[in-house]
């Protein structure tokens, strides 16, 4: 078998990894925008094709590679019945459930209809009580969902889900349920062969989410016994035969007060099926591999082992509200003694393309409360510089009481998100200095830098940042040693221990001409020499600018045009999260040089709403390109 594994990024470096174990040859292929990525060299050989989302580049390159089976990991084509089809139509081996399954299990209606039929609960329709729940027919990951607490906001939020169901699946179809409020999401490992074995290996609990993107996982829950567990085990495994499934599968519940209700079924691998691995002692990308070669399920553990928790590393800014991250990974060094499921490396350029997922830190233990402080030491030793991450976010989360005791639901991140923030310590600003001063070049540009974060210097030993001051010493850390020479290099990163006022810590950094970058324990501090370059109108009285990297999907206004506060004037898309753009305030809109499929960077001017007596924004310089647009 010569697998071609339909995807990218982390999860197309984990399959290749089962399918290597196999002894079996694996496939990758890239579009440009990740061309030399590390999925790209997980492969034996490698294709570019021009979208993951084209059946005809996947299949083309099956057949110039000599590919003989297809497993599509998750997201993308894997839903996707009618490639399922063209697969097994081409001769191939699809790694995956019949595509019967996928299209009865994709269309959320049809599935809730035969998981009824099969004797599981589902959730009640949304006949005009509020609140309740706007979800995309197609797909899954939390996309096309919204929820609506008023009739009036039900229009809004039903184009918004459709547009965001289109853009991810190609299908807008959507349905309206009742919303439960504070309920557990609980989700159940499904296997079956082409023999009529279908088995459960326990539950995950994926409660800990965001926009509906889950975000940290276990396994067990802390939440269910082994008499809610087999009950909940058994329904799964009634709707695995009812639909025929075949292979890997996840049937998702929500569940509250021993009840429980069906929410949907992915036909495919999970983000999070890590945790599962490790509770109960299995490789279910290989089980998935071996049923697709025809082969019966082995004899399955019944009990979980111990304690798994998972955590996503997200490309994400917290403190600007979780928007979207973009830049180059300047450093990279895993942690050790926990599993680390990994789609970039040094140099990796994060853009807005496609997912924020960086990583996923997996922590295994004899209970819950070491694998959470395993996956808290994990997070805090993580080097990762270049790139904004959740990091010192996910530590907060996990440390938290409630989280801890298990008393979580699929709402409380969302309640929490403010106070589980938190900001950077006050000693990366002493380190940055210190890192600085040990460059080649700490003068001219980087003065002018830390001038914005207050008066910042070293002198005899203290480094002096705002009011306060530290008495200080640098030295190279063991492990690992940063480059030779009394100086540290530019374009180089490296590990340093930092003593402030008596206290050592290690520290990693990176450093370049216009930035210096610093973390600690999942906290990190970015500084720039200056603002990167911005294209459009220059910045006046009233300009928004754009909150984070991406393309404008939607522009819904035009210069002169009079507005009211809170009006939306254009729609923003990065990494498949849409963010509406609202007036501050009542006014008139100018400087509006934007059209959907233009690329705005983070920072850069969108559109001015000018209230009565400001001066309107200059035009832009004639040689100037229109803004963020491809020429």
């Amino acid at each position: 078998m010569n697998v071609l594994i339909a995807n990218r990024g982390e999860i197309a470096v984990r399959v290749a990894r089962s399918v290597h174990a196999l002894g079996l040859r694996s496939v990758a292929v890239v579009t440009a925008a990740d061309a030399g990525s590390p999925h790209a060299d997980a492969g034996d050989v490698c294709a570019t094709i021009g979208s993951y989302l084209s059946a005809e580049d996947v299949l083309d390159a099956a057949a110039r590679t000599g590919a003989t089976a297809v497993h599509p990991g998750y997201g993308f084509l894997s839903e996707d019945p009618a490639f399922a089809r063209a697969v097994v139509a081409a001769g191939l081996t699809w790694i995956g459930p019949p595509p019967e399954a996928i299209a009865l299990m994709g269309d959320k209606a049809r599935a809730k209809a035969a998981a009824s039929a099969a004797g599981v609960p589902v959730v009640p329709e949304g006949a005009g009580v509020f609140p309740v729940i706007v979800k995309a027919l197609a797909g899954g990951g939390g996309k096309g969902m919204r929820v609506v607490r008023a009739a009036g906001e039900l229009g809004a939020a039903t184009a918004a889900a459709q547009r965001e169901a289109h853009a991810a699946f190609g299908d807008d179809r959507v349905m309206v349920e009742r919303y439960l409020e504070r309920p557990r999401h609980v989700e159940v490992q499904v296997i079956a062969d082409r023999h009529g074995t279908v088995a459960y290996l326990g539950e995950r609990e994926c409660s800990l989410q965001r926009r509906h993107q889950k975000v940290v996982e276990e396994s067990p829950s802390p939440a269910v016994g082994a008499a809610l567990r087999a009950r909940l085990g058994a329904a799964a495994v009634r709707l695995a035969r009812a639909c025929g499934y075949e292979g890997v599968g996840t049937v998702e519940f929500l569940a509250a007060d021993g009840e429980f209700f069906f929410l949907e079924m992915n036909p495919r691998l999970q983000v999070e099926h890590p945790v599962t691995e490790l509770v109960y002692g299995l490789d279910l990308v290989e089980l998935q591999l071996r049923i697709a070669r025809g082969e019966r399920l082995p004899e399955l553990p019944t009990q979980p082992r111990g304690h798994a928790v998972e955590a996503r590393l997200y490309a994400e800014d917290p403190a600007a509200g979780f928007l979207p991250a973009t830049g180059t990974v300047r450093r990279y060094v895993e942690p050790l003694g926990v599993r680390v499921d990994s789609g970039i490396r040094l140099g990796s350029v994060v853009g807005t393309d496609y997912d924020p997922l960086l990583a996923k830190v997996i922590a295994h233990g004899p209970d819950r409360a070491t694998a959470l402080g395993r996956l808290d030491r994990a997070l805090a030793r993580f080097e990762l510089l270049g790139v904004t991450t959740n990091a010192a976010f996910l530590r907060a989360l996990l440390r938290r009481d409630d989280v801890r005791a298990g008393a979580v639901d699929t709402g409380l991140l969302e309640r929490v998100l403010a106070e589980a923030a938190e900001p950077p310590p006050e000693d990366l600003l002493p380190a940055a200095v210190l890192a600085a001063a040990g460059t080649a070049h700490p003068a001219g540009p980087w003065r002018r830098a830390l001038a914005g974060h207050g008066e910042a210097r070293v002198r005899a030993g203290v480094v002096t940042a705002g009011a306060r001051s530290w008495r200080a010493a640098l030295r190279p850390s063991a492990d690992p040693a940063p480059p030779l020479g009394p100086t540290w290099a530019l374009d180089e990163s490296f590990a340093v221990r930092i003593a402030l006022d008596g206290i050592e810590r290690r520290y990693c950094a990176a450093v370049t001409e216009d930035t210096i970058w610093i973390a600690r324990d999942g906290h990190h501090l970015e500084l720039r020499t200056r603002r990167p370059a911005r294209g459009g109108s220059a910045a006046t009285a009233g300009t928004l600018e754009a909150p984070m990297p991406g393309t404008v999907l939607l522009v819904h206004v035009a210069d002169g045009d009079t507005v009211a506060s809170g009006d939306v004037l254009l729609v923003l898309e990065s990494m498949k999260m849409e963010l509406a753009i609202t007036a501050p305030h009542a006014g008139t809109v100018a400087g509006l040089g934007l059209v959907s499929g233009d690329r705005v960077a983070l920072g850069q001017p969108l559109v001015a709403v000018l209230a009565e007596g400001d001066d309107p924004p200059p035009p832009a310089p004639a040689t100037e390109p229109s803004v963020g647009r491809e020429v």
